[in-house]
């Protein structure tokens, strides 16, 4: 079973609101999923709600995440660094 940390899209027509869910790779995209670690919302400030120790549990637990969930998580947490050092 290959684990992925993704996106599950929610919210209406033309207005996107996705989880951060563990899934298994074989489930479809809005379908079945192991937990809900997290909710990105591309259209507020801040937009990604994230448990940091559920994704690094998963992580090391080998799940690996997908290229649209690795590069949110990377501009997040350069926002984050850009905001600590102010």
């Amino acid at each position: 079973m290959s684990v992925r940390l993704r996106l599950s899209r929610a919210g209406t027509k033309k207005s996107p609101f996705y989880h951060l869910v563990i899934a298994d790779q074989r489930a479809p995209r809005d379908g079945r999923f192991i937990e809900q670690v997290g909710t990105y919302d591309p259209r507020k400030e801040p937009s990604l709600k994230v448990s940091d120790e559920r994704v690094a549990h998963w992580i090391g637990k080998g799940a690996q995440p997908t290229e649209a969930v690795a590069d949110i998580l990377r501009r997040a947490k350069t926002k984050e660094g850009k905001a600590s050092k102010l």
